[in-house]
C-alpha cells in the first residue's frame, strides 16, 4: 500500500478547514432564518432556511467526501481516490434538484391558492440582511480558495450558497412587494430563483464531468511537444493525460536511440518526467521507452 502524498494531505488540511469555517457561517444563517421565518409566518423564509440548511448539510457531506478522496492509493484504487471529490461535487447537484422541485412546488401551490398577506419588521428585515451579507462572504470566499486549492467540491458548494444569496435576495424582494400589496410577486420570483438553480446545477456538472470521465488534462501536442523537447527523445508517441480533483496524470512514451545503454535512455525519461512537472504541472507522469 502507498503511503498518502504530504502534499495531498496538506491540501486536504486546508480544504477540511474552508468547510468548517464555512459550516458554523452556515448554521449561523439558518439559525436567524428559521426564527425570522416562524415569526412572521412566512413560508417563502422558512423555505429559504430549510434551503440554507442544505447548504450546512452538503458542508458536513463535504468533510466526509474530502477526507476519503485524500486516502492515499491502495490495492483497489491504484491511482487514489481523489475522484470521490468530483462526485460528491456531483451529489450537491441532486441536492439542488431537491430545492428546485420544493420552489417550484411551493410556487404552484402559491400561485393556485393565493399568496398570502405578510406583515415584516424592520428588525426582521434586518437579520434577513445579515445573512444575506454571511452567504455572500462565504460565496466570496469559498470560490477563493477552492480556485487556489483546485477543489471541485469547494466550487460546487460555493455555487450552492451562491443560489442561497438570490434566494434570499428574492424573498426579501418578495416580502417588499408583497408589502405593497402585490403578494404574487412571492411567487413568482421563486419561480425565477428555480432556473437560476438549474443553471448552477448544469455549471457543476461541466466542471465536474471531464474528471470522471477522464477528460484530458492537457492537449495530446502540448504534451507532445514538451517532450520532443528533451535532447535524446526522437519522438513521443501514446500520450494520455487525465485529472482527478486537483492531481493531474500524464502517461508517455518516447523513441530513443536504441544504440544507448539503458543509464542513459533513463536519464533522458526523468528529463521528460521532469519538464513535464515543471512546465505543465503534473503531479504524477510515467515515461515509457522504446528503442528506435
Amino acid at each position: 500500500m502507498h503511503r498518502p502524498d504530504p502534499a495531498v494531505q496538506e491540501r486536504t488540511r486546508r480544504v477540511r478547514g474552508v468547510l468548517l469555517g464555512v459550516l458554523f457561517a452556515n448554521l449561523a444563517v439558518v439559525a436567524v432564518k428559521f426564527g425570522v421565518g416562524f415569526g412572521i409566518g412566512s413560508l417563502a423564509v422558512v423555505g429559504d432556511a430549510v434551503h440554507s440548511s442544505v447548504d450546512a448539510i452538503n458542508n458536513l457531506f463535504g468533510l466526509a467526501v474530502v477526507r476519503f478522496a485524500s486516502k492515499g492509493p491502495d490495492a483497489d484504487h491504484p491511482y487514489g481516490h481523489a475522484k470521490f471529490e468530483s462526485l460528491g461535487a456531483l451529489l450537491i447537484v441532486v441536492f439542488l434538484s431537491l430545492s428546485v422541485f420544493e420552489l417550484l412546488r411551493g410556487a404552484w401551490a402559491r400561485l393556485w391558492d393565493g399568496a398570502p398577506t405578510l406583515v415584516i419588521t424592520p428588525v426582521q428585515v434586518a437579520l434577513l440582511g445579515i445573512t444575506l451579507a454571511i452567504n455572500i462572504w462565504v460565496v466570496w470566499y469559498e470560490t477563493r480558495a477552492g480556485r487556489r486549492l483546485n477543489s471541485t467540491i469547494l466550487l460546487a458548494d460555493a455555487a450552492h450558497t451562491r443560489v442561497d444569496v438570490f434566494i434570499t435576495l428574492a424573498v426579501l424582494g418578495g416580502l417588499g412587494l408583497a408589502h405593497l400589496g402585490y403578494p404574487i410577486a412571492d411567487p413568482i420570483l421563486a419561480i425565477v430563483v428555480a432556473f437560476l438553480v438549474v443553471r448552477v446545477g448544469w455549471e457543476i456538472v461541466g466542471h465536474s464531468m471531464p474528471t470522471l470521465v477522464d477528460g484530458a488534462a492537457v492537449d495530446e501536442p502540448t504534451i507532445r511537444v514538451a517532450a520532443e523537447g528533451i535532447a535524446g527523445v526522437q519522438s513521443a508517441y501514446a500520450i494520455r493525460s487525465r485529472t482527478a480533483a486537483a492531481l493531474t496524470f500524464a502517461e508517455v512514451t518516447i523513441a530513443v536511440d536504441g544504440s544507448q545503454n539503458v543509464t542513459a535512455a533513463h536519464h533522458i525519461a526523468d528529463a521528460v518526467e521532469d519538464k513535464l512537472r515543471d512546465e505543465l504541472g503534473f503531479n504524477h507522469v510515467q515515461v515509457h521507452v522504446e528503442p528506435c
